[in-house]
């Protein structure tokens, strides 16, 4: 049984379509990376598969049961939405204790285990309000993480972290989902997507494009190249302007998807010299997940110019 399953999935606020039938399907173990630009429709669906936002249209299901179904589903999911809320003037300890209550978790010794997991024991007597942004974010994991879920819905949850806990919070993602639950990663950090979920999909303007695991996104990834300039505005107006495409601008430079370019970089080169706007570096790259997902916007609309995804 799966443990998240969404039918034509539906969202309009008057006559914009947030979420456009969207039908995804996540299993026990699984890590699903959803991907998008902002505005793409990420949140909008999440809030629905939590129950937070009425659809429109189409149905989510929880491990079987119906979302609007009551409280079944519900005592089998941790997540961590819109931010880590918390009661700034109460302690970590009395956060977790009234997360504890809510989710009517008999056991007292839940919030002992949340702390270790999270590595809070030096902050649990600290009030919510005093701490640093990045334990504000381990606060609301552990809150997340504190009826033992068996579906863990994460939206941005390495914000604030710091390189160590992000490697800490990679692990403890990868033991829940060994341990069989089901995890939902949003999340803009691409390459850390790439290297921890098991399977992503891509929305956009509302509609899931795409979906792919590791052996799906090495089968379909084209080789690339990249290009710099001191004045890459200028690079890649000369590039428009003789037909080379150009799908996206990344940190490492513009991301070029023409065969005929890819083949013969020192044809570009060559362009750009002619144009007095010459190129500091032209590197030949296999596509990661992001210049997988740029080509992939620009194939379904070319919303590609703000460069990154998120």
């Amino acid at each position: 049984m799966p443990a998240v399953e969404t039918r034509d999935l539906t969202k309009r606020y008057g006559g914009v379509v947030a979420v456009d039938g969207v039908a995804l399907r996540i299993e026990p173990g699984q890590i699903y990376g959803l991907v998008g630009l902002n505005g793409a429709g990420k949140s909008t669906l999440i809030r629905m598969l939590l129950g937070m936002t009425r659809p429109s249209r189409g149905m989510v299901t929880l491990f079987g049961g119906r979302v609007s179904s009551g409280r079944g589903p519900w005592r089998r999911v941790g997540y961590l939405v819109d931010g880590a809320h918390a009661y700034p003037g109460m302690t970590v300890d009395q956060n977790l204790e009234i997360a504890r209550r809510l989710h009517g978790i008999a056991d007292r010794r839940a919030v002992d285990r949340a702390v270790d997991l999270l590595d809070l024991g030096a902050y649990r007597h600290r009030r919510a309000g005093q701490l640093s942004l990045g334990n504000g974010q381990r606060l609301g994991l552990a809150k997340a993480l504190l009826p033992r879920p068996d579906l863990l819905v994460l939206d941005e949850p390495g914000n604030g972290l710091d390189p160590a806990a992000v490697v800490a919070l990679r692990e403890l993602l990868r033991r829940c989902a060994g341990a069989g639950v089901a995890v939902l990663l949003s999340s803009h950090v691409l390459a850390e997507v790439a290297r921890l979920a098991t399977r992503v999909g891509i929305i956009d303007r509302g509609r899931l494009l795409t979906e792919l695991d590791g052996s799906d996104l090495t089968r379909r990834a084209r080789t690339h190249l990249l290009v710099d300039a001191v004045d890459r505005p200028a690079a890649r107006r000369v590039l428009d302007a003789h037909g080379v495409r150009v799908v996206g601008d990344t940190p490492e430079g513009l991301v070029v998807v023409d065969d005929d370019a890819v083949e013969h970089p020192d044809r570009v080169a060559s362009l750009l010299v002619d144009a007095s706007v010459p190129p500091t570096a032209l590197h030949v790259r296999r596509e990661d997940l992001e210049g997988f997902f740029l080509r992939l916007l620009a194939e379904h609309g070319d919303r590609t110019g703000v460069g990154r995804a998120s």
